[in-house]
């Protein structure tokens, strides 16, 4: 895990590759993304290295000329960490070690390290070890710089044990005492979650930092952690919500983000269990941000591989506050009108127009339109508690000013 007091002067250089899964907009928009983590991390992102490629190489992930332009900036500078945009195979790591005097980190490993920083339950953090040490076993090799076999003597006559093979035993026994230690806490959440009895579930999902933990403690008067940095909170929250005379729980989850690691996935099963066994799903969304559309696509894609794709959703979106679009002279007739150009009222007619009422506009920072989403979230946890207690009709009843039953 990256020291913070160090890593706040930590400099670090961004590497990407132009491919042609990946063109240059869609590169700079995960460097914007990955300069965020690292400042996130506690480092700083001071260049940027990218190069067209068919694919990533195999053997360096790009070019070995640009790596060694890369190189010569390293040295140059004085420059701490390099960090790769995608995962990097453990072959790749060590034919990059080999070429770049500095440490060597991709995506994968940054998220980790950041889960790592905020982790702050038992739980939370057990997760994270376990996803560290999936992603650290294969990837042992390039820890050592000799294969030296152990000494013999009585009892160890035989052809012994490397170094690595050790490792990677005492890392697959700690990955086995993990997942058994994650087993036993699974059961205990689930019978938490079945303790629950039948109340209403709601679970807030979206991409991380688009402001679930705000909405959560403006919807449930708590006091949940929220920043503005990527995974401001990793553990899970569960709040009892009352929106006029239903009672139901609210769920704050982890954020999710593209190119997320599979070790992640697999590791936060249980937290993702809360987004699984939700009756009503709040699929928050930052408008502010310039790929809120790919952000929408990028959640649903783990929702669907969750089996949560196909649930009630309200697609709410958030920090209409912080929204802005450029604007085209009336007399313009020929600047092309696109997206950067619509106003949220534009927006509206899109694609949106489609959603109807499961489609707010909110400000969850400043309240704006607060009413009307507790309104619609009322409509639906209602719709949902008649079906699982049809008895209750009382709870509905509402009345005028002169006393009527309306």
């Amino acid at each position: 895990m990256i020291d913070e007091k160090k890593a706040i002067s930590e400099k670090a250089v961004l590497i990407a590759v132009i491919s042609q899964f990946q063109d240059e907009e869609k590169t700079n928009e995960y460097l914007d993304e990955l300069e965020f983590l690292t400042t996130t991390a506690g480092g700083r992102a001071v260049k940027r290295f990218t190069q067209k490629l068919e694919k990533p190489h195999p053997k360096t992930f790009i070019g070995t000329g640009k790596l060694e332009d890369v190189a010569a900036y390293i040295d140059q500078n004085n420059i701490g960490t390099a960090i790769f945009d995608d995962e990097l195979s453990p072959a790749q790591l060590r034919n990059i070690e080999k070429v770049l005097d500095c440490k060597i980190l991709d995506r994968t490993n940054l998220i980790l390290d950041i889960f790592a920083q905020r982790a702050q339950t038992s739980y939370a953090r057990t997760q994270v070890e376990l996803a560290q040490c999936q992603y650290l076993l294969p990837r042992l090799t390039r820890l050592w710089t000799h294969l030296s076999r152990q000494k013999g003597g009585i009892g160890m006559r035989g052809p012994g044990e490397t170094e690595i093979e050790t490792d990677r035993r005492i890392v697959r026994d700690k990955i086995s005492v993990l997942k058994k230690k994650l087993g036993t806490i699974d059961k205990q959440m689930a019978i938490q979650r079945k303790n629950r009895g039948r109340m209403v579930r709601v679970a807030l999902v979206g991409y991380t930092n688009v402001g679930k933990s705000t909405l959560m403690n403006v919807v449930s008067k708590s006091d949940v952690f929220a920043e503005n940095k990527l995974f401001a909170t990793l553990d899970t929250t569960v709040r009892k919500v009352v929106i006029k005379n239903i009672p139901f729980l609210l769920t704050d989850t982890v954020g999710f983000i593209r190119k997320l690691p599979t070790q992640l996935v697999e590791s936060f099963k249980s937290t993702l269990d809360e987004v699984r066994e939700a009756d009503l799903l709040l699929h928050v969304v930052d408008i502010s941000h310039a790929s809120f559309e790919d952000q929408i696509t990028s959640v649903n894609k783990i929702l669907d591989e969750i089996k949560s794709a196909d649930k009630p959703t309200i697609l709410v979106f958030n920090k209409i506050d912080a929204y802005s679009h450029e604007t085209i002279d009336e007399d313009d007739l020929v600047t092309e009108r696109t997206k950067e150009h619509y106003t949220l009222e534009d927006w509206k007619n899109t694609w949106m127009n489609e959603l109807g009422e499961n489609c707010l506009f909110i400000s969850a920072i400043h309240n704006e339109n607060l009413e009307a989403f507790r309104d619609k979230v009322f409509e639906e946890v209602k719709k949902i508690h008649i079906q699982r207690f049809p008895y209750n009709d009382y709870l509905y009843m509402e009345y005028d000013e002169d006393g009527n039953r309306i």
